[in-house]
């Protein structure tokens, strides 16, 4: 049974969630109200996915999802949300989060955002994802698809999507250990020290469609 912990400071929301997970076999293993305790569950219970307000009082979603992301801690993470501001977008898209499912239709998406990032997919739909993309790009900045090889791209694309370097290096065909020398390589070449800055570099840069 998948163990989750929930955080969000709305009991109505909470108890609804809590429904929507129980009826599809999932554990609430705790509920919180706030990203301190958040971070107190994830730590004590050792969930297998997090689902977290974007919203809450003290620290919200996204600082909780970076300071998991900042401790090395790539367990699937899905924020549930309202509205994101663009400040918010981008920073979760930076720090790899999984999935982003708004409290409009939750009901009816919550499962399949669960599917997906179970099996190590990316659930934010289209025009969010675009909208990020539009955002990362209203600052100037080179194209990273100039400067990469084919492979590096590839790799470099996965860590904007939130993969895991287990999980690239499954995609690609090649050991974690590889993986974690071709991202040292694409460090240097974009002058970038981490996956947070990486990521913002790969969505500043994005390849137009088509």
């Amino acid at each position: 049974m998948t163990r989750i912990v929930l955080a969000d400071d709305h009991p109505f929301v909470r108890t609804g969630v809590e429904a929507v997970l129980g009826a599809i076999g999932m554990e609430v293993v705790a509920s919180v109200v706030d990203g301190d305790s958040a971070l107190a569950a994830i730590a004590r219970e050792d969930p297998d996915l997090v689902i977290l307000d974007v919203r809450m009082p003290g620290r919200g979603g996204v600082a909780v999802l970076e300071a998991l992301r900042g401790a090395g801690d790539h367990r699937p993470v899905i924020l549930l949300a309202a509205e994101v501001e663009d400040n918010l977008l981008l920073a979760a898209m930076a720090a790899g989060v999984n999935g982003i499912v708004f409290k409009a239709g939750a009901e009816a998406t919550l499962a399949e955002a669960i599917a997906a990032v179970l099996a190590g997919a990316q659930f934010i739909d289209p025009a969010t994802t675009e909208r990020a993309r539009a955002l990362a790009g209203s600052s100037p900045a080179p194209s990273p698809y100039s400067e990469l090889t084919p492979r590096e791209l590839q790799i470099a694309e996965g860590v904007m999507v939130g993969l895991r370097n287990r999980e690239i290096a499954g995609q690609v065909g090649m050991t974690e250990g590889s993986i974690k020398v071709y991202l040292h390589r694409i460090y240097e070449k974009l002058g970038v020290s981490n996956r947070t800055e990486l990521a913002i570099a790969m969505l500043a840069g994005a390849r137009p469609s088509g």
